[in-house]
Order: C-alpha cells, then sequence, then structure tokens
C-alpha cells in the first residue's frame, strides 16, 4: 500500500502475507494514515490493483478498495497487476513483456509500451508457457516482473539479443507505478464503475466441487 501526495509517494509499505489477508490490511492502512497525520476523508481517490494473483489476495484488495472508496463515494481505478509490473521501464524505449508465475509450469504474461506516443499496451494479458511466449516475440523485448528472474537464463538461450532481462524484483515497483499511473488517470476521469472493477485471475481459480470417486466401469 502507498500514499500518493503531491506527485511522489509520501509513504508505502510492503509486507509478505500467507492467509492473514483482512487482518493484516485494515491495520496497516489505519497506521499509514496516523503516520502521515492524514484522515480518509481527505482521500481524493484510490487505485487498487487488479492482478492476476492469489485468489484471496485479489479479493481481500479489490474488497478493502471498493470499501474505502464507499464511505465517501471516492472516485476509484484499477489498474492491472502486468501493466504494473512493466510501467518503471516505460521510458526504455522497448516494449515491455511483464512475467507473473501463474502455476502448472505456466506464466501470466501481457506486453507494454510506448509504440503510438504514449504508454498503452501491445499485447493482451494472458496465460502460456514460456516456449509459447519466445514464438511470439520476434523484436528486442525488455522482459519482468516476478516472474522474470527465475527464467532469465532461459530466455536468454532461447532469444539471444532479443532476450533483455530484469534479473530482479521488488514488489515496490509495482506498488509505485500503482500510485502513479492511478493518480494519473483518476486525473483525467479515469475512475472505474465499482460494479465493473473485479480481478482479473486469467484463469478460474484451482477450487471446486469434490472429484467423484466412484469406479468407472469399463
Amino acid at each position: 500500500m502507498a500514499l500518493w501526495l503531491e506527485g511522489r509517494v509520501a509513504d508505502s509499505q510492503c509486507w509478505y502475507s500467507q492467509r492473514n489477508h483482512t487482518a493484516e490490511l485494515i491495520p496497516a492502512i489505519q497506521a499509514l494514515f496516523e503516520r502521515s497525520s492524514s484522515h480518509l476523508e481527505e482521500i481524493q481517490g484510490i487505485a487498487v490493483a487488479l492482478g492476476p494473483g492469489g485468489f484471496s489476495a485479489l479479493r481481500v484488495g479489490i474488497s478493502a478498495a471498493k470499501g474505502l472508496a464507499l464511505t465517501k463515494s471516492t472516485p476509484l481505478v484499477g489498474v492491472g497487476t502486468l501493466e504494473l509490473e512493466a510501467y518503471p521501464f516505460a521510458g526504455l524505449g522497448l516494449p515491455v513483456c511483464a512475467l507473473l508465475d501463474a502455476g502448472r509450469e505456466e506464466i501470466a504474461t501481457g506486453a507494454f509500451g510506448n509504440a503510438t506516443g504514449s504508454w498503452t499496451r501491445l499485447k493482451e494479458e494472458r496465460v502460456c508457457t514460456l516456449e509459447e511466449l519466445v514464438e511470439s516475440t520476434g523484436e528486442p523485448t525488455l522482459f519482468c516482473g516476478e516472474g522474470a528472474p527465475n527464467r532469465s537464463q532461459e530466455l536468454r538461450r532461447l532469444l539471444g539479443r532479443n532476450g533483455l532481462v530484469i534479473g530482479l524484483h521488488s514488489p515496490a515497483g509495482r506498488l509505485w507505478a500503482l500510485a502513479e499511473l492511478g493518480s494519473k488517470r483518476l486525473d483525467r476521469g479515469q475512475a472505474s464503475p465499482m460494479d465493473a472493477l473485479q480481478p482479473m485471475y486469467l484463469r478460474r481459480p484451482s477450487i471446486g466441487a469434490p472429484k467423484s470417486h466412484q469406479r468407472i466401469k469399463q
């Protein structure tokens, strides 16, 4: 979480939570306001990451953002997590392909850049294998995101000079990107309708009814 004030991040906090998302998030938000001597009533806009990401974490984060926005009818905007991973590298003049682990030896990926003179999505977010990603990469591309460091050697081997990989990752980067992108979009009046703001899973969560153990007759 971060507090954006007068064109910069005035305070931020990142931490790893396993199961206690709600129990940890709300007190942390309250502490953020206390440290900055700010109040919820003063907030002019709220930005939230939409995913892809953990099923429970996304639901808690988006629900908290909606709850805070409803309190004072505060404008709310959502930004995809892959775009947030890519945005810190927007000024390098290359397409930026962000990677997140999607499980089952697959990755969630999306490409962004300044091909039209302004920051834009170049390829829709999707889930694919590394091989499928490489097959669709035909020009020098910068790879970044939480899923990039573990695949840096393979990407460089398969793509050669077309594969430029950021080998380090910090969640603080996408948090600061969320603050800046969210602020810009709210300033342009691009707030999201509350009922349209939904998590971006890119695949159904791996939760379902118990499987039947009945023997299949031959």
